[in-house]
């Protein structure tokens, strides 16, 4: 059964960083496209950024040039480095494959960005 776990929200300040991590128990990501996906209050869910196997990247345009995905499928890691912060940045954060069929959602990890 695959699993995902997700971690490494919290809360900071406007224009601070976090680093969110995802792990993947139950199956390889080698080939997989990974993606980071978020859900503010009310919302629906969005996709963020994409990390494909070949090593494209892709992002909302909203997070592009602050946020960082990577991946060490060794591992079966998936990372998201998120910088200079902005409230609107606030939502839980999901990983999870970027095409159907997906794996089961994670419970995410909650990123607040407040003074």
């Amino acid at each position: 059964q695959v699993k995902v776990v997700e971690s490494g929200g919290g809360l900071v300040q406007p224009g601070g960083s976090l680093r969110l991590s995802c792990e993947v128990s139950g199956t390889i990501i080698t080939t997989y496209g990974m993606a980071w996906y978020r859900q503010a209050p009310g919302d629906e869910r969005e996709l963020v950024a994409v990390h494909y196997s070949g090593g494209v990247t892709k992002y909302t345009e909203s997070v592009r040039g602050r946020f960082t995905i990577s991946r060490d499928n060794e591992k079966k890691m998936v990372y998201l480095q998120m910088n200079i912060l902005k409230p609107e940045d606030t939502a839980v954060y999901y990983c999870n494959r970027e095409y159907s069929p997906k794996f089961s959602w994670g419970q995410g990890t909650q990123v607040t960005v407040s003074s």
